[in-house]
């Protein structure tokens, strides 16, 4: 007999209005494109020279990280096929593990991942707007009290993080224009960058063979001279960086139950995507990588600022900053586009605010998930923790992908007989090369950062009452 997905556990579902199934492969792409490009790119590049001091290193760390985030991307891509439903790597997590683990997961995404998210990208775009328009900058004050202060900057991130809650709530397809609007602007941006940077910028291609002494010293130990363990303990700790660079492919697949033939263009649009993102990421540390040798680039916060100024002029740094407003900006539309189907999909199931599982009868979105993110997000700008929490819950985030991957060998064991239409390329050995590798990555985390570890994981924890009490409601409705 052939398993089948579970059921929704609500009443009266005949009765609801459905999701609309109105993003094509098009949609998809861009919606993994501008959910994972969003400040990261401009900022780590430091976090990788530092350990990798070399240039082919510096270079080859990104293409791996793209590598090693495509193997999970398969792993999903099979998961999203059988289950192209709305909530994604949550229905995947009930399905192979049940009701507790997939809850805590998407308790993580609401309380913390997403809604520090959204509060820390709402906050960045205003904060680059403001050094375009210094009218709106964090030095404008407007409240201050009871231990907190308000500026405009906080103002603008909060309209941004509304406006953008509103055109999601008012339709997918207004959601989904906005987003691609946003996510196409991004890529211009950095194609000219990219393009004018090597063609008129002031940079030199002796960057590419030169490290400087200290650092050169220590790319050829590590080349040569080096023991192996030093230099995949290199290798690790630049990861750190890249893979949060990469991170937020798995948006894709909270929406899939508004996907257009989700069976086909569900696989498609993860490896696209995964892709084009790694292509555009060497793209964009090849012009660093151009503009300034690798020993800079290991002490400089802000690559792409530099960098810029470096290729063509001070002035440039406004354009950039402009840019950066944008990229954030589109990641965030990203981020609330699909956020809100992960707690749509919980309060279906019975285990959140139930008034979250609602369809909106006009617009056929799920409005009041989408609200309630909105407003989780905006009260974050304004308590300015989201920072803290985010760094918490990293570890658990990691944890995550181990365990969506994992899934994919509990499910083929679980249910053989289950229709596959896309069945995960280079199984097992390419899943199990990825689970090798993060799970490597969180032991190291848990030795380094113990304490940042252990409270993400309380974090998650403290929403076993939660589940408790949802569960137990939801059986009084049943």
């Amino acid at each position: 007999m052939t398993a089948t997905p579970s059921k929704t556990r609500l009443p009266s579902d005949a009765q609801q209005p459905t999701l609309v199934r109105g993003l094509s492969l098009l949609d998809s792409v861009l919606l993994l494109l501008g959910g994972i490009i969003g400040s990261s790119i401009f900022l780590t590049a430091k976090d990788v020279a530092g350990p990798l001091p070399h240039p082919l290193l510096f270079i080859l760390v990104w293409v791996l990280g793209g590598a090693v985030s495509l193997f999970a991307c398969f792993a999903f891509a099979e998961l999203g096929a059988m289950y192209p439903d709305s909530g994604g790597q949550y229905v995947y997590m009930r399905e192979a593990y049940g009701d507790l683990v997939a809850f805590l997961y998407g308790w993580m995404i609401f309380t913390v991942s997403n809604g520090g998210t959204i509060a820390v990208l709402g906050v960045a775009s205003a904060v680059y707007l403001g050094k375009v328009i210094p009218a709106i900058s964090a030095e404008h004050v407007v409240w201050s009290g009871l231990g907190l202060t308000i500026n405009r900057t906080h103002l603008v991130a909060l309209a941004s993080i509304v406006f953008t809650t509103w055109m999601n709530v008012t339709g997918l397809r207004r959601g989904a224009v906005l987003q691609n609007i946003a996510t196409w602007l991004k890529f211009l941006a950095m194609a000219a960058f990219v393009v004018l940077g090597f063609a008129v910028g002031k940079g030199s291609w002796s960057h590419f063979t030169q490290t400087g002494v200290a650092a050169g010293a220590r790319a050829s130990g590590l080349l040569m001279g080096g023991s192996l363990s030093g230099l995949m303990g290199a290798f690790g700790v630049a990861l750190i960086a890249v893979f949060w660079a990469y991170d937020g492919w798995v948006y894709i697949t909270w929406v899939a139950g508004e996907v257009k033939e989700p069976q086909r263009n569900l696989p498609r649009a993860m490896v696209l995507g995964v892709l084009c993102v790694g292509v555009i990421y060497v793209a964009m540390n090849l012009v660093y990588l151009y503009a300034l040798p690798m020993s800079q680039i290991a002490g400089t916060e802000t690559i792409a600022h530099a960098a810029a100024v470096r290729l063509f002029s001070p002035a440039a740094a406004v354009w950039l900053s402009a840019m950066i407003a944008l990229s954030c900006f589109g990641a965030n539309a990203s981020c609330i586009l699909s956020g809100g189907r992960v707690y749509y999909a919980m309060a279906r199931d019975g285990v959140f605010f139930q008034k979250m599982a609602e369809i909106h009868p006009r617009w056929r979105t799920p409005a009041f998930s989408l609200i309630g993110q909105g407003l989780w997000g905006a009260l974050l700008v304004f308590t300015g923790r989201y920072d803290q929490l985010y760094t918490y819950v990293m570890f658990m985030m990691i944890l995550s992908y181990l365990a969506g991957v994992g899934a994919l060998f509990v499910l083929r064991r679980k249910r053989p007989d289950m229709p596959r239409p896309y069945r995960c390329s280079g199984y097992p050995w390419l899943p199990a090369l990825y689970l090798v590798i993060a799970g490597l990555w969180a032991a190291n985390t848990l030795l380094q950062r113990p304490l940042e570890a252990l409270a993400g994981v309380g974090i998650v924890l403290i929403g076993i009452p939660g589940y408790l009490y949802w569960k137990r409601a939801s059986r009084k409705l049943n």
